[in-house]
């Protein structure tokens, strides 16, 4: 069963989110908050495998809270993802630095909703492909320059290669059909260059990805003009 902490200062939105996810057999709320603070304490007790975190709430905002659920080493298995109603949500990329393993626009289908809460349970991120990937490169080419190419000297080649795949927006499944190698192999590379790299989830090896100039904003590998 996956537990879900829902954190949003209005009610009605809790109440939807809620009746949608509560519907479904393999997901249940445990729990809901009305500010950043609240889901920060609600998170420490019940510690649910997943927060949908509204960015935007009186007193102690989501990003703030997702930074500290992201910092509480007890907290190390809970996936934040955050609630914009803005796809142009100027806060959306220091969330993911800060922790977050996604974002989701308030609008969402209610399907692709009960989907991402499964993926991120499952410890995948929703950083992929098409707009997302965009955003995440235009926040990184803003938030600050290029780190050191030596934050990735402990990666293999091939772990730098399979960094700049997860990078552009790329599945295990997709990385494998593209290095010729078995998914199980390229969930293997992700995962050691998670641990070199300190990275929580996949969502910040993007991130590592763009501020260490390993994949350039704008730039999506072999992808043809156009191409999300």
């Amino acid at each position: 069963m996956i537990r879900v902490l829902l954190a949003d200062d209005q009610a009605l939105v809790r109440a939807g989110f809620r009746a949608l996810l509560d519907a479904q057999g393999d997901i249940e709320v445990a729990a809901e908050a009305s500010d950043g603070e609240q889901a920060v304490s609600l998170a420490r007790q019940v510690v649910p495998d997943v927060v949908l975190m509204d960015i935007r709430m009186p007193g102690t905002d989501g990003l703030a809270a997702t930074r500290h659920i992201a910092a509480d080493r007890r907290l190390a298995g809970v996936r934040v993802v955050i609630l914009t109603t803005f796809e142009l949500d100027e806060y959306v990329f220091e969330a993911i630095r800060s922790g977050a393993a996604g974002f989701l626009v308030k609008d969402t289908d209610p399907d692709q909703l009960v989907q991402a809460v499964r993926v991120v349970a499952d410890g995948g991120a929703l950083l992929s492909p098409g707009v997302t990937r965009r955003l995440i490169g235009e926040f990184a080419s803003r938030a600050k320059p290029p780190q050191p190419a030596g934050v990735l000297g402990e990666l293999t080649e091939r772990e730098r290669e399979v960094l700049a795949l997860v990078g552009e927006g790329l599945s295990n499944a997709e990385i494998a059909g593209r290095l010729y190698v078995s998914p199980a192999t390229a969930k293997t590379h992700v995962s050691r260059a998670m641990v070199k790299l300190g990275a929580r989830d996949r969502a910040q090896l993007v991130v590592i990805a763009y501020e260490s100039g390993l994949v350039r904003p704008g730039w999506h590998g072999g992808a043809a003009p156009g191409q999300a």
